[in-house]
């Protein structure tokens, strides 16, 4: 598998298009920080580590829906294998004039375009969220 990144997000946004309340992924750092970045941010309920049926380490995501609706509504890979994408700490975009979230990996961790800019940092955007 070439992108982990890339992987996570389509099996969420595809649970979410059959109407699932959970989804399983394989288990990662880089995925379990997205995850708690997306969680912080009310975008999933929460995840939670188990194994997949065949005992390697896996991580269930419980997805959040509104009168039917997925909470999720856009779900993009902006920085990818093929082409990484910097930003500065003023340059970081503000998604949907700030109703939807940027997901930025910098020095002092993965967090949301709103922390970086409050810490000053930017770094790699790596998804965007509406």
């Amino acid at each position: 598998m070439n992108d982990p990144l890339g992987d996570m997000l389509t099996r969420i946004r595809n649970a979410q298009m059959r109407g699932k309340s959970t989804t399983i992924t394989p288990a990662s750092k880089l995925r379990r920080w997205v995850l708690e970045v997306l969680a912080d941010e009310g975008y999933i309920r929460g995840f939670e580590e188990t194994t997949d049926k065949n005992g390697h380490p896996a991580i269930e995501i419980s997805l959040k829906y509104y009168e039917g609706t997925p909470v999720i509504r856009e779900l993009q890979r902006v920085s990818k294998p093929g082409r990484r994408v910097y930003l500065g700490k003023d340059d970081i975009p503000q998604v949907r004039q700030g109703l939807g979230v940027s997901i930025v990996t910098t020095s002092r961790g993965v967090m949301s375009d709103a922390n970086a800019r409050a810490q000053g940092v930017g770094g790699e955007v790596l998804c965007t969220v509406f």
